[in-house]
């Protein structure tokens, strides 16, 4: 499982959720509070479901061309 790859990723994606959903959230309105406990817990929540999936992909060795994780195949017949 390319382990480092992942977490590169995922430390990178992480804090850009918390602000993207906590600003969104400043800008409706909300108190800076709210936006920021919204941001965390929301980006969190969605990187630990796009993780198991990806895990749980891997694993089975179905191929996604976004994330580009399986060695490339050799198709000849």
């Amino acid at each position: 499982m390319p382990v480092k790859k992942w977490i590169t990723q995922y430390s990178i994606a992480w804090p850009l959720l918390v602000v993207l959903l906590g600003g969104i959230q400043y800008l409706k309105g909300r108190s800076t509070e709210y936006s920021i406990e919204f941001g965390l817990i929301w980006a969190s929540v969605s990187l630990a479901i796009f993780a198991y999936v990806r895990v749980k992909n891997f694993r089975r060795g179905t191929d996604c061309a976004l994330c580009n994780d399986l060695p490339a195949r050799d198709n000849k017949q």
